[in-house]
């Protein structure tokens, strides 16, 4: 019978874990330290612990923890990691003008049931969610861990689809008890699941992005089946019923694709869109997929699009693309190595 992870529990669920092994009610906190502070490796070395709550632990528990199986550098310094059971994760380093960044992209499944026409995990279909152990193991376990500045919740799957996982993660990377990482340093992007986006916006701290790509629903629906559901206008409206904070950001992603969502008319449903609603627009480069009918626009046009956004009152910014020569930037995540499934539209 396998054993059920200690890594990837909440405080409240340590608490339980205490309890069942005879510790007192400050057990949960010794072990929330060991997992997410001293970073154990094994229960006995939680050596502050008594023997026979030691005993309980490794009988009953696993520490649910592990190293990634493979990584794959590129020419600008981006490093991918495959970590089990089939997942990728990216860490993008930045040099720039604002001072050195280290970004995490993390993924929260393996695969992905959106069906967005631009983005090969897509293509694997839903595989599975990942537990908030698997989320955080992307985490902890980058061997540039102690660089990082900056987690994504952009690389394989919908965040939103996977909410309890995603929130118990968000919640063990922002406690005092776990790794204390301040909220402004996380962001989470979203093709929009309004029910979950509702809790999400109530039950956590961090920054939000909406993949946006067009601002007309037809249009839109014919490359993010989502929208049929949950559509961009009542996502928007939910976004206004709730306040933020200064230190929270609402950012739209906006894959250019040429002579689909980049004409002047998509800067006037853009401006009506977003009306009002402090917030901030991603240019994104789109990267090739196999069979995909869409191609990115050279710079100077993506240049001219921003422009135009930017002179309508939005602020407005074209992302660096990085790491598309081995399949990590936006959209190419797909763990390559396991076969493709069918998805859902």
């Amino acid at each position: 019978m396998e054993r059920d992870s200690l890594f990837g529990k909440t405080l409240s669920e340590l608490a339980s874990v205490a309890s069942s092994a005879g510790l007192p009610r400050f057990g949960a906190g010794q072990l929330a330290a060991w997992l997410y502070r001293k970073g154990a490796t094994d229960v006995a070395s939680m050596t502050d612990l008594p023997k026979a709550a030691r005993g309980f632990l490794e009988e009953n528990f696993s520490l649910g923890a592990s190293d990634p199986l493979s990584c794959v550098a590129s020419r600008d310094g981006t490093r991918k990691y495959l970590f089990e059971p089939g997942v990728e994760a990216v860490m993008i380093p930045d040099f720039g003008r604002e001072g050195s960044r280290s970004t995490l992209c993390l993924s929260s499944q393996m695969g992905c049931r959106m069906g967005c026409a631009f983005c090969a995990t897509g293509r694997m279909g839903l595989v599975r969610n990942l537990s908030s152990g698997e989320i955080l193991n992307q985490f902890a376990r980058l061997p540039e861990h102690n660089e990082l500045t900056n987690v994504v919740y952009m690389g394989m799957g919908e965040p939103l689809d996977n909410l309890d996982a995603v929130l118990a993660s968000l919640d063990i990377l922002t406690s005092p008890w776990g790794y204390s990482w301040s909220p402004s340093r996380v962001t989470l992007s979203t093709a929009g699941v309004a029910p979950a986006l509702e809790r999400f916006l109530v039950e956590s701290r961090v920054h939000l992005a909406v993949s946006l790509h067009s601002p007309f629903p037809d249009e839109r629906a014919s490359i993010m089946p989502i929208e049929r559901a949950y559509p961009i206008e009542d996502i928007v409206r939910i976004i206004r019923r709730h306040s933020f904070e200064p230190q929270r950001r609402v950012s739209f992603e906006y894959i250019v694709l040429a002579g689909f969502n980049d004409s002047p008319r998509h800067v006037a449903g853009l401006a009506k869109l977003l009306n009002g609603l402090s917030c901030r627009i991603n240019l994104i480069r789109f990267h090739r997929i196999p069979d995909s009918p869409f191609f990115s626009p050279p710079l100077a046009a993506v240049e001219r699009f921003r422009d135009a956004l930017s002179a309508k009152g939005l602020r407005t910014t074209i992302r660096a693309s990085r790491g598309e020569d081995i399949e990590a930037a936006c959209g190419l995540l797909s763990t390559n190595s396991l076969p493709l499934h069918s998805y859902e539209t």
